[in-house]
């Protein structure tokens, strides 16, 4: 018999949990969330008692026994920047995310969930690859003013997951190899893999091209302008850069798929969006192609945007000058958190601590 894992990614519209033996996925599940449900809490942490109790009855409803589980592990939140990897959940780390999150992020549940159901069986609770794993270069960290640090918030996880998959099926290892992956879902963010350390990326919540959701990086002097007119509150202007952003702000959806059909149905402004969301994709890769001076080994697109063969065409096209392009559509999370766990149980790596 094989270890069971329980694994829990919580995102910004859906829950996705999986129940492993060893890397054999038993089942998944993807609990969606409206946004009426969603945008009944001021802030992340005020979901977890919603999602947690949702994860359980979708447990119950499959019948599945949760003594039988030897380990729990979540997505890993927007704590303090860490390097990546395996880690216990902690008082340290759970405070940190409850009361002092980088951002707030649906990652930011994954590890109290996480423990909220280990504890009462007796058995670890682990993060992998968090949205803050920062393994940034020093000169990539400067922005243009000493009071503002570039930061990372990205899709970690994920980004790794599928850069180690696709050496694995290149015969290669993931540290002889310098990619660029380029995660395209709610929100976008473009990583350097240098070696196997991601030595630059956009911070998918603020920097970058706009997303479904997100405004992205904006012009400075009139956001400054849009701040301080006295019309928006703190919290008003954050939903705009967050959540109502990008195509919801354009269109009023973050729905790519409804974008598309609009577009292609005679909507020009649709048509118009969206391309402007390409156009804005393919500029941010080709920026952060200099980071390995235009010697990239594959470029990878990943992320549940990806599907959308519109999108990848049209970016192919713009890009694939700068380096062969592989297609790896929406996500290989959950299998890497389970793997993550697995290594630690099998003695293959040691959890750290979070401090």
């Amino acid at each position: 018999m094989g270890y069971k894992i329980l694994v829990i990614n919580p995102g910004s519209t859906s829950t996705k949990i999986g129940v492993f033996e060893d890397e054999k996925l038993i089942f998944e599940e993807t609990i969606r969330h409206s946004a009426e449900e969603i945008h009944k809490y001021d802030v992340i942490f005020d979901q977890y008692e919603f999602r947690k109790d949702l994860i359980l009855e979708a447990l119950e409803k499959k019948s599945f026994d949760l003594k039988s589980l030897d380990v729990v592990v979540g997505r890993g939140g927007a704590m303090k920047p860490v390097e990546g990897g395996t880690y216990a959940v902690n008082d340290a780390m759970l405070y940190d995310l409850e009361f002092r999150p980088q951002v707030q992020h649906a990652s930011n549940l994954g590890a109290a969930i996480a423990v909220e159901i280990a504890k009462p069986l007796g058995i670890p609770a682990f993060i992998i690859d968090p949205v803050v794993v920062d393994e940034l270069e020093d000169v990539a960290r400067i922005s243009g003013i000493p009071l503002i640090e570039r930061k990372t918030g990205f899709h970690a996880l994920n980004q790794r997951a599928i850069a180690k998959r696709f050496a694995r099926e290149q015969g290669k290892g993931y540290t002889e190899l310098d990619l660029i992956v380029v995660h395209i879902g709610g929100g976008v963010s473009v990583g350097v893999h240098k070696k196997g350390r991601i030595v630059d990326v956009n911070h998918a919540t603020h920097e970058g091209p706009f997303t479904p959701e997100r405004a992205g990086e904006l012009p400075t002097e009139p956001l400054a302008q849009l701040c301080f007119s006295g019309k928006y509150s703190m919290n008003e202007i954050r939903k705009m850069l967050v959540g109502k952003g990008g195509m919801a702000a354009y269109l009023g959806t973050n729905d790519v798929r409804e974008v598309e059909q609009r577009a292609f149905s005679g909507d020009d402004k649709a048509k118009l969006i969206l391309d402007a969301f390409i156009y804005q994709v393919a500029k941010e890769i080709g920026k952060y192609s200099v980071v390995l001076c235009g010697e990239v080994d594959a470029i990878i697109l990943t992320g549940g945007v990806a599907y959308s063969k519109y999108i990848t065409d049209s970016l192919i096209k713009m890009i694939s000058f700068i380096g062969p392009i592989f297609l790896y559509p929406g996500e290989d999370e959950l299998l890497a958190l389970a793997q993550g766990g697995l290594r630690v149980l099998k003695g293959e790596e040691e959890a750290k601590e979070y401090k």
